[in-house]
């Protein structure tokens, strides 16, 4: 586990486990990002913290999300590059996950694969909006049919931090994106 003192800049070693109030430290450290910095292809990590969703997301096979413009985004791609496809998220159990998701056993993924393959969509199920959360104004994916809003701060010009924002959810859900 990262203790709170960690390097503010040192996801790598956030990305090997901490704690939520060090993630929001770091996250709230950050400085904000603009909704036209973000554009293009982006590969998703996970923060570990003990949030009941940890680690379902690599195991689910997330790539990470595809920023086109400010009103086209997919906030879900799935593969491996170059198969990646989109997921329409409406078809994702989020709500249960992100209650349940600890208390979930541990299972062989490819099954789940199979199904989000069944989910595929061509079309944007987001956008991006400036949106303040924790004191700052940054660039945020807005989801089109669940009550999600993923906020974004700056690492670096290909790194961002992000939190998710789930209605309902009781602890953030932190999460990395690397621009490809």
């Amino acid at each position: 586990m990262v203790a709170m003192s960690a390097a503010p800049h040192d996801l790598a070693a956030l990305e090997s486990g901490t704690t939520p109030d060090a993630a929001a430290a770091l996250f709230d450290s950050l400085p904000p990002v603009a909704v036209d910095e973000v554009a293009g292809r982006w590969h998703g990590g996970e923060v570990p913290t003990g949030h009941p969703m940890d680690g379902l997301l690599t195991m689910s096979g997330w790539y990470g999300k595809q920023f086109d413009d400010a009103d086209h985004v997919h906030p879900l791609l799935f593969g491996t590059p170059p198969k990646l496809f989109a997921v329409n998220p409406r078809l994702a159990p989020m709500g249960l996950l992100a209650r349940q998701g600890g208390r979930l056993p541990r299972f062989d993924p490819g099954p789940l694969r199979g199904g989000l393959r069944a989910a595929r969509t061509r079309h944007h199920r987001a956008r991006l909006r400036m949106i303040e959360h924790r004191g700052k104004t940054s660039a945020a994916m807005v989801y089109d049919d669940l009550p999600i809003i993923d906020h974004f701060r700056k690492v670096d010009n290909d790194t961002l931090l992000g939190v998710m924002d789930l209605r309902g959810m009781t602890e953030p859900y932190f999460f990395t994106l690397r621009r490809d």
